[in-house]
């Protein structure tokens, strides 16, 4: 997992590489993309139903940061899902510089990669929910 430090709008702060213990499903995203804007209720969802098993941790790539990303939430209701904000695009670099959004990480509890999916995709789905527990179980998890 990228050594990247997160905020949040009320100024937390997150070591992406200390969030080892449990898996995380980490997503990239900003306000103005149109398939991110598409997965946010779906993965307030998905944080809901596997919460303890899986941390979900969505990350906005928006510049203006706090400005735009918290009516954002509010607009959408998205309680599940944390409000963590990279405004220097420093976690996008760290994918090899201007990653495409959405772009979603699985990571082990131990912070390996499991899998990426690079644009939109239906976190409401079956096939999504097989995707994680597969992934997770092949990581020894």
């Amino acid at each position: 997992m990228p050594a990247v430090e997160l905020v949040d709008p009320e100024g937390a702060r997150l070591a992406l590489d200390n969030t080892r213990g449990t898996p995380v499903l980490l997503n990239l995203w900003a306000t103005w993309c149109a398939p991110c804007v598409i997965e946010m209720p779906l993965l307030n969802t998905l944080a809901e139903d596997m919460a303890g098993e899986l941390r979900v941790l969505t990350v906005s790539e928006d510049m203006k940061g706090a400005e735009v990303v918290v009516p954002f939430f509010e607009a959408r209701e998205l309680d599940n899902l944390p409000r963590w904000m990279d405004p220097q695009n420093d976690l996008a670099f760290s994918f090899g510089g201007g990653a495409a959004l959405p772009l979603t990480v699985l990571y082990d509890a131990e912070g390996r990669e499991v899998w990426r999916v690079i644009g939109g995709y239906d976190w409401a789905s079956a096939e999504a929910r097989e995707e994680i527990e597969a992934g997770l179980a092949a990581a020894g998890v």
